[in-house]
């Protein structure tokens, strides 16, 4: 299983809800065996970096996730949220 995670943050936290919106598209992806999205509790004390918004995802293999990447409405998400948001980090990891 692979293991999806982004963190996002708003470039301004009046966007919000907008980005929360486009990015709740990638739940319609079929390719997904689990899904979350997230507003982030917590801010960290040790960096600057903040997390508005989190991104969970599970995938049973690499293919599947290559599907999901490849869909239309993630391009869409892309094309709402990119815009808008500042910073994306991801991480994909082989869970076990």
């Amino acid at each position: 299983m692979i293991r999806h995670v982004v963190f996002f943050s708003a470039r301004d936290r009046a966007d919000y809800q907008r980005i929360h919106d486009g990015l709740s598209l990638f739940a319609q992806i079929p390719h997904h065996s689990h899904f979350e999205l997230g507003r982030n509790l917590q801010g960290d004390a040790i960096s600057d970096a903040p997390v508005d918004i989190v991104v969970y995802a599970e995938f049973p293999d690499a293919d599947a996730l290559a599907a999901y990447k490849a869909h239309p409405l993630y391009e869409e998400s892309i094309r709402r949220v990119r815009p808008l948001r500042d910073q994306r980090i991801a991480a994909d990891f082989v869970a076990g």
